[in-house]
């Protein structure tokens, strides 16, 4: 048996020494590694797909009530969709020469320093998030109710009831079904972009005789006009790592077929219905669907709610890690640093996002212009800040590497146009914008009071971790 086993022995070193000659002669030829690069194809799709969602059934009748006529509506859609591109490139930098995970967090922290990216956290977890929730869960109960009741208006009680539920549904939907809710957006845009083309080739275009009549205009509201468009290009911000030389043709390209899609969107409602029909309409698609797409309406509905529910999905995954973020630079809680033993996720913030009633309490109080108005202003304010942060962060630190570097006059034209629609908006809606400017201005003195003393006793957190079956990282990452 001796023999046999020392027999036995050699053959497997010889196998191994065998596999370990092959693996070096394959590794000298040829280098094998995890692949990070993401192709022109690839990246367009990422930008895209990260940006069309629901915002465009959402924000039509907001751009052209704050805008007062068709032809401003359209020329503001341009406009934003140009003003995001410059965002989207300026992020492009941020996200590629800030290794470190965490968003506006984290770029803040790293150009500006901790108050402003303590008071950007703040302002996420009291009123960005939570708005932002409320809107699209609003958007979710009006689409799921308003066929049921057209012609007529849906009782508003019972809108905002389907709105809270459909906010309570996400937290149970797998995480994998986020690949499968945002395709039913592209294809409700391709729906409503081909029957355009039909409609314009036909000489349907008389709802836009007198596109730019002057009588209705509104230029006080315009400030409220980019809040509603921009609202659409949401995911301009999203981190563009590995996209290496791909990086500016990727964003122009994505962004200009986001803009020409959206425009096309828009037109394809003003050739059915007039601007009155838009207005007076709680659920555009579901108004162009009964009329140009009869075939389909029933099917319209649904395909926007599912596109709301994706982007409700989204956002648990983007503010959760901003906390995590947060509580590993010692600017909350240490809990919410931990992460689960085996999901590995930050269990901890997910929870605290899911859970807490400022969401329910904003649907019920709220109105969805009046809550989007409400947390676009600290929106925009910090993302203004961000870009003049990459201004600063350049002129400190030049020779840092940056994989992407963009030209100064985007984040300049950007900074300023950011400050510019904020500051008109306190005119424009003094009281949303005036509340979300105090709630934000509530974190200077919690930074000083709190955070630089913030202790749990230790008793508690070890309590919270076996409840939660959370631990810190063992081994560091960004």
């Amino acid at each position: 048996p001796s023999l046999v086993r020392e027999k036995g022995e050699k053959v497997a070193k010889s196998t191994v020494n065998t596999d370990r000659s092959f693996i070096a002669e394959m590794a000298s030829t040829e280098t094998v590694y995890l692949g990070k690069k993401v192709n022109l194809l690839g990246s367009l799709c990422i930008i895209v797909g990260s940006m069309v969602g629901s915002g465009i059934f959402i924000a039509p009748k907001g751009v052209l009530r704050n805008s007062g006529n068709v032809g401003l509506s359209l020329i503001i859609w341009l406009a934003t969709g140009i003003f995001s591109t410059f965002g989207a490139l300026c992020y492009a930098e941020l996200g590629t020469s800030i290794k470190k995970s965490g968003g506006h967090y984290i770029y803040l922290l790293e150009t500006l320093g901790p108050m402003p990216a303590f008071l950007r956290l703040w302002a996420q977890f009291i009123l960005i998030r939570p708005a932002a929730s409320s809107v699209v869960a609003l958007a979710f109960g009006r689409y799921i109710v308003e066929p049921f009741f057209s012609p007529c208006s849906a009782p508003t009680l019972l809108v905002k009831m389907i709105s809270i539920i459909g906010d309570e549904i996400y937290m149970y939907v797998c995480n994998s079904l986020i690949s499968l809710i945002y395709p039913p957006s592209c294809l409700l845009l391709e729906y409503l972009i081909m029957s355009t083309l039909i409609f314009i080739f036909v000489g349907q275009t008389e709802n836009f005789d007198s596109a730019f009549d002057t009588s209705s205009l509104t230029l006080d509201k315009l400030p409220l006009a980019f809040y509603a468009g921009l609202y659409a290009y949401f995911g301009l911000n999203f981190i563009y790592q590995n996209l290496d030389k791909n990086i500016p043709l990727s964003i122009i390209l994505s962004m200009v077929t986001v803009t020409i899609s959206y425009l096309l969107t828009n037109i394809s409602y003003y050739t059915v219905m007039t601007s009155q029909d838009v207005l007076e309409s709680n659920a555009v698609a579901v108004t162009f669907a009964d009329r140009a797409l009869q075939g389909f309406s029933s099917v319209i509905p649904v395909l926007v709610a599912v596109s709301c529910l994706g982007s409700l999905l989204g956002s648990c995954f983007t503010t959760p890690r901003m906390l995590f973020s947060g509580s590993r630079e010692g600017q909350w809680p240490i809990l919410f640093a931990m992460i689960h033993i085996r999901r590995h996720t930050p269990l901890p913030a997910v929870l605290i996002m899911v859970t807490y009633p400022m969401i329910v309490f904003m649907i019920l109080a709220g109105e969805l212009f009046g809550l989007l108005n409400f947390y676009s202003f600290s929106r925009w304010l910090f993302m203004g800040l961000t870009t003049m942060g990459l201004m600063v962060h350049r002129y400190r630190n030049p020779d840092l590497p940056r994989p992407f570097k963009v030209h100064l006059f985007f984040p300049a034209v950007f900074t300023v146009v950011c400050f510019f629609i904020v500051g008109m908006s306190l005119y424009s809606d003094p009281f949303n914008t005036g509340i979300s400017f105090a709630l934000t201005l509530t974190g200077i003195p919690i930074y000083f009071l709190v955070v630089q003393k913030q202790r749990l006793p230790l008793c508690v957190i070890r309590k919270l971790q076996i409840l939660l079956e959370v631990m810190p990282q063992e081994v560091q990452t960004y």
